[in-house]
């Protein structure tokens, strides 16, 4: 459900290009990671695949179609929809409840309240950290923070899962908990095998992801 095809990225006009025209399927149901040298565009990578950055060639296909070049609205009605986003330092804020972050992208979306509020519920208890429910971040452990933000990206029940170093500040014991939540992620969303793509330099995460794409 999620390619490109011969995508080349620069972050200035006539500057270095990143991906060498990559070509790549991204296979449903599998957790793929995505690793490279610093500087490869790891990370570049996802933010191309989530429509928040345009390819300076070549384009992002999703069920077929191209998705990258398409007009800002589209791009962010796709985002809402369709992708969820895992981040490195689980960027919850601060000031609200486990809660409130986990439904906000269902509520962005276009969700009711109740429903969003069911949902987020429903996503904290299998990840473990229903009981955190009311809680702020700061009143987390680091690994529950990151559990947080997977249920955050799942709760639109998204096709598309992106996750940019997701165990890079934790230990084993909480890497192992998040990796697994990504695996069970990319199993049936209404049916539909979702994509999960992950940017690590970690081998540890290389040693449970299903797929490796090297850059």
């Amino acid at each position: 459900m999620l390619a490109v095809r011969d995508l080349a990225f620069a972050y200035t006009r006539g500057g270095e290009e990143l991906f060498d025209g990559l070509t790549h399927n991204f296979t449903p149901g599998a957790v793929t990671a995505v690793t490279g040298p610093s500087g490869r565009g790891k990370s570049t990578l996802l933010y191309v695949l989530g429509l928040m950055l345009t390819p300076t060639r070549g384009a992002v296909l999703l069920d077929g179609q191209d998705v990258s070049s398409a007009p800002d609205a589209t791009r962010s009605r796709v985002r809402a929809h369709r992708v969820g986003f895992v981040f490195q330092d689980s960027a919850l804020d601060p000031t609200r409840t486990v809660l409130d972050s986990v439904l906000e992208p269902a509520l962005y979306a276009g969700w009711s309240l109740t429903a969003a509020r069911v949902r987020a519920r429903e996503l904290l208890d299998q990840l473990g950290v229903g009981d955190r429910a009311d809680h702020r971040p700061g009143e987390v452990s680091g690994g529950q923070a990151q559990r947080v933000a997977v249920a955050r990206a799942l709760v639109t029940d998204p096709a598309v899962v992106l996750a940019d170093e997701p165990t890079g500040n934790l230990d084993r014991d909480n890497a192992t908990g998040v990796l697994a939540a990504l695996s069970a992620a990319a199993g049936t969303a209404g049916g539909t095998p979702r994509t999960v793509v992950v940017a690590t330099h970690d081998p540890f995460v290389l040693e449970h992801a299903d797929e490796v794409l090297a850059l």
